[in-house]
């Protein structure tokens, strides 16, 4: 079932020093030969592999550096290189032939290949982690972004970092006439697609979902989950026979330290009754109510402060700890959340539409604090955008552009470009609308929508999605059916017990264990995505998060209908 090889050193070169052994495994994944190499390039980085399907060769580097001192994040960095002369391919400007900034989609990739490899380095760890995915070779027919993610995962696998994996993944389609799933779908399938499904995961457990569908029913979406769970333990078996012929050395790392004994001695200066009380139903409720217990706490260590054996950023660490760990043990035995709803409550809803007056349509959601403001501009043929890069040369008639300014949140900082965060968002949002949107044939206009967050606390993402198809309908888009989305949240503890949540605010997802964002028509999903904080998801739990949601959305969508109930019949004069 899987190949093994191993090419010896050229007997004939004096001086080997400056060469490695090339050590590579085979793999037939559903009828393809799947090839993972390494000791070929890039000596210097502690772990480099390339991984071949068909004609596609991609190439990840992973390399550690040194510990970040303070730091109080995990300062991983991924970046996924598309090379035009992967392809075989110069860039069609005049001016610039040099590849530039990434494109969107390559800005997509980075985050896939990040969310499933992040959770699973050690809690604390401080080094900076860098890996390089590289399109060497695109034949157009096999996805190098699939390859990238898994070739991503074997480069740290045999570098000698602490990293709990592999992690495999797949791509799932599904033949629109037969219904019948698709392992890894060439470009010409993907394009008549019912189903375009990403799932990446650990031999055990599924870690990461991102996809798009023409209103795929629930039932047809967790065979595809099992199906790709398959395969998925195929090339996380393939990538730990590599790491039995490397053999590769344990590198040595640092966690951030933590102070057990001040950080027992602040937590017993909490006082109880006040944290108790922390919460309410908006962001200022709680940021007020946890201020208090922050200032009593500060107040009691006022010398320390002073003598400097203490900060007061590390008693506020401690407080907020203490808070998020009070909210969770709530959740687990009383079934209270922070906002004192039911868990499977959805915040108050409130839509309007037509509010712009020259726009030519707008939708109003807002769903808590969570408020969306989403335009829809209407434009000719030739106002569609130009898309020119590795693997295709097309024009793009439908765009969502997701904004995300500082006072969404109540913060001050400088409006620089689109970060990832917002392309994401923005991405999500536009695949769950676009099965729904008619054809060029029938509807030749180019469709722009922007989404402002004018407000956050939770799910922006998924409100954007609702506050479009408002605008959509207010502008009189004759879309096939309107669309709703949820964010689901998960909170669990170590002897298995767990709670899901439907609608998550911030906090339950910033000290929650998942983000499960699912959108859809009364018909079927249309988008989903799946990030978790754990080492991975069973199938049972996904297809009760999977069933909560489609109750939720279906709930939302009915109080959007009651605003607008189907697209104007005119369009907007």
């Amino acid at each position: 079932m899987f190949g093994l090889n191993v090419f010896k050193k050229d007997n004939n070169n004096k001086d080997m020093t400056y060469f490695k052994e090339v050590k590579e495994v085979k793999h037939n994944l559903n009828g393809k030969e799947i090839t993972i190499r390494t000791g070929e390039f890039a000596h210097q980085a502690h772990g480099c592999v390339t991984v071949t399907l068909g004609e596609t060769v991609v190439m990840a580097t992973a390399t550690m550096g040194s510990a970040r001192e303070g730091c109080d994040f995990f300062p991983m960095m991924v970046d996924y290189e598309e090379k035009l002369y992967a392809a075989g391919k110069i860039n069609s400007s005049r001016f610039i032939k040099r590849e530039g900034r990434p494109s969107d989609n390559a800005i997509l990739t980075c985050r896939l290949i990040d969310r499933p490899l992040r959770p699973l380095f050690p809690k604390g760890m401080i080094n900076d982690v860098q890996i390089i995915c590289t399109v060497l070779s695109a034949d157009l027919e096999n996805d190098p972004a699939i390859l990238a993610l898994v070739a991503a995962s074997a480069a740290l696998s045999i570098s000698g970092m602490p990293f709990k994996g592999p992690v495999g993944a797949v791509r799932i389609g599904m033949d629109p006439q037969s219904q019948e799933l698709i392992v890894n779908p060439t470009t010409e399938q993907e394009e008549s697609s019912l189903l375009d499904l990403i799932v990446a995961g650990t031999d055990n457990a599924i870690t990461m979902v991102e996809a798009g569908a023409k209103e795929v029913s629930s039932e047809h979406m967790l065979k595809a989950l099992e199906t790709a769970h398959k395969f998925i333990k195929e090339l996380c078996e393939l990538q730990t026979k590599l790491v039995e012929i490397v053999k590769p050395e344990a590198l040595e790392y640092a966690t951030a330290e933590k102070n057990e004994e001040l950080t027992s001695k602040v937590f017993e200066a909490i006082n109880q009754e006040k944290l108790s009380a922390v919460g309410g139903k908006t962001k200022q409720d709680f940021k007020k109510k946890l201020a208090e217990v922050e200032d009593d706490v500060l107040e009691k260590f006022a010398a320390d402060i002073e003598e400097g054996s203490v900060s007061k950023g590390f008693i506020k660490g401690v407080v907020l700890d203490a808070a998020e760990k009070l909210m969770r043990k709530n959740i687990l035995e009383k079934g209270v959340r922070i906002d004192g709803r039911a868990l499977d409550e959805i915040r108050p809803i409130q839509c309007r539409v037509g509010i712009l007056p020259r726009t030519h349509g707008t939708g109003l959601f807002q769903r808590g604090e969570t408020q969306i403001l989403s335009v829809a501009t209407l434009g000719s043929p030739g106002s569609a955008q130009i898309i020119d890069n590795m693997e295709e040369n097309t024009t793009k008639s439908y765009l969502h552009h997701y904004n995300f300014p500082p006072y969404s949140v109540g913060e001050v900082r400088p409006l620089r470009g689109v970060g990832r965060r917002e392309i994401g968002h923005g991405f999500l949002a536009e695949r769950a609308l676009e099965p729904v949107l008619p054809s060029k044939e029938d509807f030749a206009y180019t469709i722009r929508i922007v989404s402002e967050t004018l407000a956050c606390n939770g799910s922006s993402s998924m409100g954007s999605v609702c506050g479009s198809t408002l605008a959509l309908m207010d502008a009189g888009v004759p879309i096939k059916a309107p669309v709703s989305g949820i964010a689901m949240g998960l909170v669990t503890d170590e002897s298995g017990n767990y709670k899901i949540l439907t609608d998550i605010q911030g906090l339950e997802d910033f000290a929650g264990d998942m983000d499960f964002k699912v959108a859809g028509t009364k018909n079927g999903i249309t988008a989903l995505q799946m990030d978790i904080k754990l080492t991975g998801l069973s199938l049972d739990l996904l297809k009760e998060a999977l069933s909560a949601g489609d109750k939720g959305r279906l709930d939302i969508l009915d109080q959007m209908l009651q605003v607008l109930p189907e697209p104007r019949k005119e369009l907007s004069k």
